[in-house]
């Protein structure tokens, strides 16, 4: 009898382990919008902007309130997912931009294509990968500067990059040729659907402005609503196709945005502008984008400016219709999250800031996190008025409690994140300890940071004088 049961157990392990093998890896599409706001969709209460489609990934999956990215400006964010690690690790504290504005910060001129990113362990791991839309880990203004393909992509299609720039709007199009080329050759895929939306400038197709003409809308909320609803379209296209192929229900798709959004001063009038990678299209004037009470735009360290919408969909992994207010991610968590979801191994040399939030997505709220995170931005500003918001410098988060400071911490201020995360009562003066070892944990961080870009990450435009500097 003992034998039998003993012989009946070793079958059920062995088919279960066929049944793991030949069960399908799930897909991963991720779409990272830039500069949209966490307030810009209609399902956080947006009062015109309507985006039924990013809503349907809401009712289906679950909605983070809490996640940051890693700056609030674009190519940090965009760094910090690619490769798991605070960006300021590769002194890209800011937006990529031509030659000498890169070497007037102090930056490098593209992403170290030596680094180890979330596209190679993916595509090591068996998947195919692409990336689609923006790239701006470099710059159109540097022709010498990698193709998104150097990073570990199989396809790509990209903007804010060497070469030749794709359409803004060209880019579910081709996500939907990649998933549907993916899905016949039998792969797991991964996809970046970096979209143009809602940055400037602001390309507004006549039939989207067209849905809002008795809105009552002025002509700049009506810009911003165009573009959206545009954008909200495309993603839904995407989300159609994995309906009509039947890979919903193995396919995590996360939606979010790589910083706060961006606002024009008042009284700024409306105009054409010029982008050279995008083209022509309107102006900072429409930059409408709100924040649903959360302190700063875009390029600050402020909640407005990090905290941005993120919404994952992964029928059955992931709980639909929640919101979960509490748990907090960060953008250097998604590569280590991405690969436990794909079976992608980490190199061992290689360490992410970030931690695997898989149990987090799949319903195991928690306050505060077992590591901290940090910020590194240019401040520009005076601190302690009720209306600046750019003047910091540097920000940690560990636990419940967010410091921020400008370069010398000479001034910070502290919150209780999670009981305020309005950022309305600065409690430093209350908890004068709490700024101590936060102070202390920031000062060791900013040890471990490089002093200056590595050359070979220069472009060949930078002369001798320019390649010298600290």
């Amino acid at each position: 009898m003992k034998s039998t049961c003993l012989m009946a157990l070793a079958l059920v392990c062995l088919l279960t382990s066929f049944a793991a093998a030949d069960s399908p890896r799930p897909n991963i599409v991720f779409i990272f919008a830039d500069d949209w706001g966490w307030g810009d969709l209609s399902c956080h209460g947006h009062p015109y902007v309507k985006t039924p489609n990013i809503d349907r990934l809401a009712r289906e999956g679950t909605d983070f309130h809490r996640f940051t990215v890693a700056s609030g400006v674009c190519s940090p964010s965009r760094t910090a997912v690619m490769t798991g690690h605070f960006p300021a690790r590769y002194n890209i504290d800011g937006h990529f931009a031509w030659v000498p504005s890169n070497a007037k910060r102090n930056m490098p001129d593209w992403l170290d294509t030596d680094s180890v990113t979330l596209p190679k362990l993916l595509q090591k791991a068996g998947y195919a990968t692409a990336h689609f839309g923006k790239w701006h880990l470099a710059n159109d203004m540097i022709p010498d500067s990698p193709s998104p393909g150097e990073y570990g992509y199989d396809a790509y299609g990209a903007f804010n990059c060497s070469g030749e720039q794709m359409p803004v709007h060209e880019d579910a199009e081709h996500a939907i040729e990649f998933i549907q080329n993916s899905h016949q050759a039998g792969k797991p895929f991964f996809i970046n659907l970096w979209v143009h939306e809602p940055h400037t400038p602001f390309h507004v197709i006549p039939k989207y402005r067209w849905r809002f003409r008795n809105s009552g809308l002025d002509e700049n909320d009506e810009i911003y609503a165009s573009v959206l609803s545009h954008a909200d379209d495309r993603i839904g296209e995407v989300l159609e196709t994995l309906d009509r192929l039947d890979l919903v229900d193995n396919t995590l798709v996360i939606f979010s945005s790589d910083n706060g959004p961006a606002r024009a001063r008042p009284g700024t009038s409306l105009a054409l502008s010029y982008d050279t990678a995008t083209g022509a299209g309107f102006g900072i004037a429409a930059a409408k984008g709100i924040t649903a009470g959360r302190k700063g735009y875009k390029a600050s360290l402020f909640e407005g400016g990090i905290n941005v919408p993120f919404i994952a969909r992964w029928p059955g992994k992931i709980a639909a219709g929640k919101v979960d207010q509490r748990s907090m991610i960060s953008a250097v968590d998604l590569l280590p999250t991405f690969c436990e979801i794909a079976g992608a191994e980490l190199p061992e040399s290689y360490q992410p800031d970030g931690i695997s939030q898989l149990k987090t997505l799949q319903g195991d709220v928690r306050d505060g996190r077992n590591q901290p995170l940090f910020w590194k931005m240019k401040g520009n500003g005076k601190p302690g008025q009720a209306d600046s918001f750019h003047w910091v410098d540097y920000c940690i988060v560990d636990q419940n409690w967010k410091l921020i400071s400008d370069e010398a911490s000479a001034y910070v201020e502290l919150y209780d994140i999670v009981a305020d995360p309005y950022e309305e009562r600065d409690v430093k003066e209350s908890h004068p300890d709490v700024v101590t070892q936060l102070t202390e944990k920031l000062s060791e961080w900013k040890s471990t940071l490089p002093p200056k870009p590595n050359p070979k990450n220069f472009s060949s435009l930078r002369d001798a004088t320019v390649q010298s500097r600290p």
